[in-house]
């Protein structure tokens, strides 16, 4: 789901989609959208799992202050995803930290 008519913003404009690979299942997502607004638009919210207790921990500033949103990208840990935009055939894996 995602917001198609914003009433501050407005309607939004039709950007290009692309496809995403996520923990190996291939998603649809908008090229420069933040990679956690393509996962929560996805149905996915557990972006990562604690170290020690295993719980999950998704979306949470959107700022890219805290690390709830880490997850691996292209083979790079630790990628902050509520500030990294979407690329196409972007691989995108949930972290354990």
């Amino acid at each position: 789901m995602r917001i198609k008519k914003h009433p501050i913003l407005g309607s939004l404009e039709k950007k290009k989609e692309v496809n995403i690979v996520v923990d190996g299942k291939m998603l649809k997502a908008i090229e420069g959208e933040p990679i956690a607004s393509a996962l929560m638009a996805n149905k996915i919210i557990t972006f990562r799992k604690t170290r020690i207790t295993k719980e999950p921990r998704g979306y949470f500033c959107g700022i890219g202050l805290c690390t709830d949103c880490m997850m691996i990208v292209n083979g790079v840990p630790n990628v902050r995803t509520c500030i990294t935009p979407v690329t196409k055939g972007m691989k995108i894996e949930t972290q354990t930290v």
